[in-house]
């Protein structure tokens, strides 16, 4: 049975950071691309970042290129999002998501956690 869990969301204040985890279990990590996607409200959800299967390439949304970065360590079968220098506008729920199929980025994703909420407020 696919789960992701995410968690590490938070308040925080613009300029701050944060690392969102999203633990995946059912299968493993390294075989699947797995993205993070976000979703502010009223607005549509939006693809963030993306770790292709095996040996990780990245891939970023233009927004948050040089601020985030998605990583995955292979013995936690563990999917990350550091976040540095956040601004408000990066508030959102935010999702990981994977379709258990594709080993490339982008992804449109099928298997969905439950999301974890970033708010950027002083």
């Amino acid at each position: 049975q696919v789960q992701l869990v995410e968690s590490g969301g938070g308040l925080v204040q613009p300029g701050g950071s944060l690392r969102l985890s999203c633990a995946v279990s059912g299968f493993t990590a390294a075989d699947y691309a797995i993205g993070w996607f976000r979703q502010a409200p009223g607005k549509e959800r939006e693809g963030v970042s993306c770790i292709s299967s095996g040996a990780g390439s990245t891939t970023h949304k233009n927004a948050v290129k040089g601020r985030f970065t998605i990583s995955r360590d292979d013995a936690k079968n563990t999917v990350y999002l550091q976040m540095n220098s956040l601004k408000p506008e990066d508030t959102a729920v935010y999702y990981c998501t994977t379709d258990r199929s594709s080993t490339w980025c982008p992804i449109s994703g099928k298997y969905w956690g439950q999301g974890t909420q970033v708010t950027i407020s002083s």
